[in-house]
């Protein structure tokens, strides 16, 4: 016997392609959204603001092995079902506007992709695209910062490799069900995606990659990152309406400078002018995204190469990892003379571990 529990009517609705925003409207109508498999037809015809057709898919397949079968597809597809009932629901999509009630997953999403970047773009992207979005995504990944993204042609595309190839985390997320590849010839993209993060979308298997589904789709992008880097975008790029969401979920949103007579760059330029920050570098970003800094911070630390340095030089980059510290004091705290001071800050600024933020503080690089 099939349990009807809340998290299976979730499921059941949304393999009926019952769209997100009517699943919400009937989960804020009912005490306890198991009632709906109980309730008298009467009842569910009494729903407000469901369409007659929605009303009519839920009256006929309310039944267990209706619901048997789908728990039965999903298993034997492995695809996972992450529910708003379920603990490993993602915390930055709790609470965005049209939260996504079901997620289908293959792969992992795990703890440290909260700690996630957007970068989006033209589908048809430049030689210049291509360049800035695996510099920026190598050097995001290299901090353990996780590349999210749609799996389009173009700029996502390029941006899930670059991130694979920097041994990083990469989230996919689809405009269709998870047994649709689209587009087709990113089928291998797909699978090393799977091994190397995770493939998600909303939508139940075999729902095909509808023009309509990509704007809802947008939405979960930006809402599983910190913010959005849109690297390449026409004027009316389907790009910029995943900037639209990031906005409105209270979400940086980052653009790349380009040429002002490609029309690869109307999109972005124009985000420039009305306020979007410039990227130049991963600095740009790491600067706004005050969550992903202290995350940078512990993995430079991590990731220090202790092997060519002195006793002396290991002595003052100690001190230095802890956090900003000014020339005086490690010269208090090391017992060195300021001249021997000075020359080691040099020797590690050319060695590329520290570097001087100002007013003769210094920082790891």
């Amino acid at each position: 016997m099939i349990e009807v529990s809340k998290r299976n009517i979730l499921i059941w609705l949304s393999s009926l392609n019952i769209g997100n925003k009517n699943i919400e409207k009937i989960y804020n109508q009912l005490d306890d959204l198991r009632n709906l498999w109980y309730m008298s037809v009467n009842n569910i015809n009494k729903l407000n603001n469901i369409g007659s057709q929605v009303k009519e898919k839920i009256i006929k397949n309310r039944n267990e092995e209706y619901l048997k079968n789908v728990l039965n597809i999903l298993e034997e597809k492995n695809v996972d079902v992450i529910t708003i009932y379920d603990k490993n629901y993602p915390e930055y999509l709790k609470n965005i506007y049209d939260r996504p009630y079901v997620l289908y997953t293959k792969g992992s999403i795990i703890k440290d992709d909260e700690f996630a970047v957007a970068v989006v773009g033209s589908r048809k992207s430049t030689a210049y695209g291509k360049w800035v979005t695996e510099k920026l995504v190598k050097d995001l990944t290299k901090f353990g910062i996780t590349i999210v993204s749609g799996l389009a042609a173009g700029i996502d595309s390029i941006a899930h490799k670059a991130a694979i190839e920097s041994n990083g985390r990469t989230i996919a997320v689809l405009g269709n069900g998870l047994d649709v590849i689209y587009p087709k010839r990113n089928k291998e993209l797909y699978r090393e995606i799977e091994k190397k993060g995770a493939i998600v979308t909303e939508y139940f298997l075999g729902v095909e990659p509808y023009k309509y589904n990509f704007p809802q789709r947008n939405r979960i992008i930006s809402g599983l990152s910190l913010g959005v880097i849109i690297v390449e975008a026409k004027e009316k790029s389907g790009s910029l309406i995943t900037c639209h969401h990031a906005l409105e979920q209270g979400k940086e949103v980052f653009a790349v400078p380009g040429n002002i007579n490609s029309i690869f760059s109307r999109g972005t330029n124009k985000l420039i002018k009305e306020g979007a920050k410039l990227v130049m570098d991963v600095e740009d970003i790491l600067e706004e995204l005050y969550v992903l800094q202290e995350r940078v911070r512990e993995v430079k630390k991590e990731n220090i190469d202790y092997s060519n340095l002195s006793q002396m030089e290991i002595k003052v980059v100690e001190l230095i990892k802890e956090g900003p510290v000014h020339c005086d004091i490690i010269v208090y705290k090391t017992g060195m003379n300021i001249s021997t001071i000075n020359s080691i800050l040099t020797i590690l600024e050319l060695k590329g571990i520290i570097k001087e933020i100002g007013g003769g503080y210094f920082a790891l690089l």
